[in-house]
């Protein structure tokens, strides 16, 4: 059976959705788990962008054994150098440069010839292989581009020493009909096509991605990019765990398959879902919430027979496991420790003793504390900036009733460490919390999306707020997680100011769209 690699871009393509703002350590976590997940390229940013994304794409590259760590580049010397810099520390350094290639980006965009386009992309390619073993080069809008010039460009890039030919469906325009059959064109028309892998990199605009790059693969790609819960800019990317997933149901007509380690579909969507504050559609393939949930009469009865009249993918397959063992109140240290090792974390002596206290401190308010509430103490311990100056809620208390007009009052902890206290109304419990807090903040604030849900299920569930806010004109997301609603949006509220605060040159990051 052929193999097929696979190229994750969650953490450059995918933090591009709009709010989407990842701290080094979050990208870290996120990171680790890919690597889990068994991807064999992980595309850890783009190091030029900020000196914030540089130290991200470092300490990754530093960290991950077992996928190659690969940064995003401009077809610019700076750019290349700047990348070496984050990345010859990782086990294999990698590089992926970008150039446009369609006439409206060529004649609009770079203002250069043909020809020009041509020599920038050889020159660089060249560069690059000075100095990393392995480079893929992209065409930018390759599926608005003209097909002979294609094939003449990537020619002399392969002649130059790229070992990984990238054909983007930028705008997510292509159908897989003529997605696949340009991949074909390619193969039978570039002459030293054989000495790259070729890749596949396909947006979601008509809602085709993931169609579009099985449609590659079975002409030719060897290679298949996308992001985790199909996130990124605009619709987004082909969904990564949905061509896996495809690949092993239907292996009978593909034939193919990847390294991905398919149990570990479930936990990397949720990390991703978590840190990114883009909750995953309860009707999407293969992880929403209700992609194994059946309501009609007829299908019920005949999954109460046999599972696999109706359920093609089981919920074992991706990771959806019930819990065998449930902690509670009396349960020990060592039963915590074995438990988080079989959800797959590592953590240090004292991030353990503080996810201990945290599970000790629930276990007074909650008689079973679930796989999903472990899941949301220890990704907020393994992500907390502890030591770095922030905003902190100290203590808060609303009243409210139905004759009254809602009042907060908040004790803060703020960047300087001086502690401020007020009072503060709204229209109802939450708005006069957030008032409250917008009034002892200094930062200029506005709040554009609020979303509740539950973690878990009961009475007695955690509460979880994802909010969506602009700080100093920088839109971002934060999340917050408690037994009460109150105080899990307010510290989804301070948790989206203080990522401002802890990346202050956020809203210089620049972008890239391939």
């Amino acid at each position: 059976m052929a193999h097929v690699k696979v190229f994750d871009t969650t953490l450059r393509d995918g933090e591009q959705s709009p709010g989407v703002n990842l701290n080094q350590l979050e990208k870290l976590e996120i990171a680790k788990q890919l690597e889990r997940f068994g991807v064999d390229i992980m595309e850890a940013g783009f190091p030029a962008s900020s000196q914030s994304e540089f130290h991200s794409v470092q300490t990754i590259a530093r960290t991950i054994e077992n996928s190659s760590v690969t940064g995003l580049a401009r077809a610019k010397k700076s750019d290349i150098d700047t990348a070496w810099e984050a990345l010859k520390d990782a086990a294999e350094p990698r590089l992926h440069i970008f150039l446009a290639t369609s006439p409206i980006h060529m004649t609009h965009k770079l203002q250069k010839s043909p020809d020009e386009v041509i020599d920038i992309a050889v020159d660089m390619v060249s560069y690059a292989r000075e100095k990393f073993p392995q480079v893929e080069w992209s065409a930018e809008d390759a599926c608005r581009s003209d097909r002979e010039f294609l094939v003449r460009i990537i020619e002399k890039v392969i002649d130059a020493g790229a070992t990984v030919i990238n054909v983007p469906d930028t705008v997510g325009y292509s159908t897989p009909a003529e997605y696949g059959d340009l991949f074909r064109y390619l193969r039978e028309n570039v002459p030293n096509i054989d000495q790259v892998s070729l890749s596949a990199h396909c947006h979601d605009d008509l809602g085709m991605a993931v169609a579009n790059s099985l449609a590659a693969i079975e002409n030719g790609a060897t290679q298949v990019e996308g992001t985790i819960n199909g996130i990124g800019e605009r619709a987004g990317n082909a969904s990564l765990e949905e061509i896996a997933v495809a690949l092993t149901i239907r292996n009978n007509y593909y034939n193919y398959q990847t390294n991905l380690v398919l149990s570990e579909i479930k936990r990397t969507s949720d990390l991703v879902s978590k840190f990114t504050g883009m909750e995953v559609p309860g009707n999407k393939a293969v992880v929403g919430r209700n992609a194994f949930a059946h309501e009609s009469g007829i299908h019920q009865d005949g999954m109460l027979k046999n599972a696999s009249t109706y359920e093609i993918i089981t919920p074992e397959m991706v990771g959806i496991h019930k819990s065998n063992m449930v902690l509670g109140k009396h349960s020990g240290k060592h039963a915590f420790v074995e438990k988080v090792e079989g959800l797959g974390y590592s953590l240090s002596e004292e991030n353990l003793m503080d996810a201990f206290k945290s599970f000790k401190s629930l276990t007074d308010r909650k008689k079973e504390v679930t796989d999903e509430d472990l899941f949301t103490i220890l990704t907020n311990v393994q992500t907390d900036t502890q030591d770095a100056p922030k905003y902190k809620l100290d203590a808060f208390q609303v009243q409210y009733g139905s004759s009254n007009i809602p009042t907060a009052t908040v004790v803060l902890t703020t960047p300087d460490g001086s502690k401020e206290e007020t009072a503060g109304t709204g229209r109802g419990s939450v708005e006069a919390i957030y008032n409250t807090l917008d009034s002892l903040i200094h930062e200029e604030v506005h709040l554009e999306d609020y979303r509740l849900s539950s973690i878990g299920e009961g009475r007695d569930a955690l509460a979880e707020v994802h909010v969506r806010l602009t700080v100093n004109d920088v839109p971002i997301n934060g999340r917050g997680a408690a037994q009460d609603v109150l105080e899990a949006s307010a510290h989804a509220f301070l948790n989206a100011v203080n990522r401002v605060l802890l990346n202050p040159n956020s809203q210089q990051k620049q972008t890239a769209n391939l």
